[in-house]
């Protein structure tokens, strides 16, 4: 279901891919209720869960860049 390029959740600022025009991506924040980051991926190779146990919740919003500048897609 994902495609190349990948676009990490996490790393430093002006150091990932550089978003050009053409390039659809999907942004997917996990609200994690501990607060703890940590995450795991289980062998099925999709399911996420929490190391600690705790509840999250899971959002995406697929954008697309372009010449004006980045349009959501999967408004309401």
């Amino acid at each position: 279901m994902h495609e190349d390029p990948p676009v990490p959740n996490t790393g430093r600022p002006h150091r990932g891919l550089r978003l050009r025009e053409g390039l659809v991506l999907a942004i997917e924040p996990m609200l994690i209720e501990s607060g703890d980051d940590r995450c795991r991926t289980r062998r099925d190779g999709w399911t996420v869960t929490t190391l600690d146990g705790s509840r999250a919740a899971h959002a995406e919003h697929t954008v697309a860049i372009t010449a004006a500048g980045p349009v959501i897609l999967t408004t309401a």
